[in-house]
């Protein structure tokens, strides 16, 4: 077997050898540099992802409450539509006579000349 020895090198100290160490060490700091601005920006992409992903979010659920809102008025309208054409067709009828009289009739038990009022009992166990 082979003995494992220590060489030593002694290093040459000349201009050549101190560029090569100058552009070693400027490579180092632009590495440095890169990485630091590599991780600054992904950083700030990733706060940047998550102040969107939280946006997008929050938009989500007030567009769901927009529209549940939205359909409670729009159910809303409808009932409101409904009683306005009964109330339309309620002022159609009160402009006839007839319809008026009728009204004043049952309401204040009115009555014509020679017309006699019975108050009939509305339960139907009560009409026997």
């Amino acid at each position: 077997m082979k003995s494992l020895r220590k060489i030593n090198v002694t290093k040459m100290e000349n201009e050549y050898v101190a560029q090569q160490e100058k552009k070693a060490q400027s490579m180092k700091k632009k590495k440095r540099g890169l990485r630091r601005r590599l991780t600054l920006y992904g950083i700030c992409l990733f706060v940047f992802f998550i102040f969107a992903v939280v946006t997008i979010v929050s938009q989500n659920a007030a567009l769901n409450e927009k529209a549940q809102q939205k359909e409670k008025i729009d159910n809303e309208l409808a009932t409101l539509k409904k009683e306005e054409k009964v109330f339309k067709e309620e002022i159609v009828k009160l402009n006839d006579d007839e319809y008026i009289a009728k009204i004043v009739r049952r309401d204040y038990f009115l009555s014509e000349e020679g017309e006699i009022i019975f108050n009939l009992p509305k339960n139907n166990e009560d009409s026997d």
